[in-house]
């Protein structure tokens, strides 16, 4: 096996990882090797058409087993690890934060020590040329005032949720690891993703779930917190942007320049909706809209000045929200039995205690 076609993938079968590895196969770009220890994101379903890919090696392990990811790298030399592999969800951080220190905090650290020794073993060549990427959230940032300028890369950390702070422990981490031991790491911060095969506690594909099935489509407070929208194929090429080109030690932020409240994206889902599958009785889908209790400590805005990506490597998202978003819809009407599988009864229950009555 050439050692210069393989990278090694953590949490590829989750949304965003499973994005990427669809869309690096696609480039004909080489092997995947794919580490996901498949909690209730992670979906081999999302990697079906993969299944008689000889390209794409599922492996089911966790970041955190030292001996696994030893094994990995010794066996097929990858010459670029992205890391996926996180708990990514604020509202599950809040009720279960041990799970979130435990996978983003311990486990990127053990997966750092893991790709440092195998990294220090390479010969000259091969360690200029490898890569550790590190993919992260605009959540490390904080929280802004609607005039506020947009986060940048030098934005001090002030991160609100237990979510938030794992992730920008785990950003501390990698950072460390350039620094002191010369590992060439790059670090992405998103803003929010969407598109396929999102798990559906996400705010967009919850939606289209509630919506399709005439129940309540809940909104946190009075829904007008903020975020920057990016379409998940648009994210996955600015993450091979980055590997192709970025510097070593280096952070770059990606937004999809499309600034909205939850309350205008709901808006939008639901007229698509109209648009394309309006019930039968012609009552819009917005009238299913049901104000519930905040969360606690939700952020107000997250915005993203991604001109440092821009300015360096000469990456933009392609799609605009209202491209984005009319595919997002239409993947998941035609993807009904994904949809059906994942949400299961655990999910269920899930959905009652988020947007239920909370103590």
């Amino acid at each position: 096996m050439n050692p210069n076609s393989t990278i090694l993938v953590t949490g590829g079968a989750g949304f965003i990882g499973a994005n990427f590895v669809h869309t690096w196969l696609e480039t004909g770009e080489g092997i995947v090797v794919n580490l996901d220890k498949l909690t209730y994101a992670g979906n081999l379903e999302n990697l079906e058409a993969l299944a008689k890919d000889p390209r794409h090696v599922f492996i089911q392990g966790d970041i955190g087993d030292r001996q696994r990811v030893d094994a990995l790298l010794d066996d097929y030399r990858p010459w670029a690890v992205v890391n996926f592999a996180a708990e990514s969800h604020v509202d599950r951080s809040i009720s279960t934060p041990d799970d979130f220190i435990q996978t983003n905090v311990v486990g990127t650290f053990n997966l750092l020590q893991a790709v440092r020794s195998y990294w220090e073993g390479l010969p000259d060549e091969e360690r200029s040329a490898f890569r550790f990427l590190h993919v992260s959230t605009d959540e490390v940032y904080g929280s802004l005032r609607n005039d506020d300028p947009a986060f940048s890369e030098t934005t001090p950390y002030s991160p609100n949720s237990p979510y938030s702070a794992s992730k920008a422990s785990s950003n501390h981490l990698v950072r460390s690891y350039h620094h002191t031991y010369g590992l060439p790491t790059l670090t992405t911060n998103c803003s929010n993703n969407y598109g396929p095969w999102q798990f559906p506690e996400k705010l967009i594909p919850l939606v289209v779930h509630h919506a399709l099935q005439g129940k309540p489509i809940p909104v946190y407070g009075d829904g007008l917190n903020i975020r920057d929208w990016l379409f998940v194929t648009d994210h996955c090429r600015a993450i091979m942007a980055v590997m192709d080109k970025g510097r070593p030690g280096a952070v770059y932020n990606v937004g999809g320049n499309s600034e909205k409240t939850n309350l205008e994206v709901i808006l939008t889902v639901c007229a698509i909706l109209d648009d394309i599958l309006p019930f039968a009785d012609l009552r819009r889908h917005d009238t299913l809209i049901t104000f519930v209790k905040d969360r606690p400590g939700h952020d107000q805005r997250y915005a993203i000045d991604a001109s440092k990506i821009t300015d360096e490597i000469g990456w933009a998202p392609e799609e605009t929200f209202e491209t984005g978003i009319r595919k997002t819809v239409q993947w998941y009407l035609d993807n009904a039995q994904w949809v059906k599988n994942v949400t299961s009864v655990a999910y269920q229950n899930w959905i009652e205690t988020s947007y239920g009555q909370r103590p």
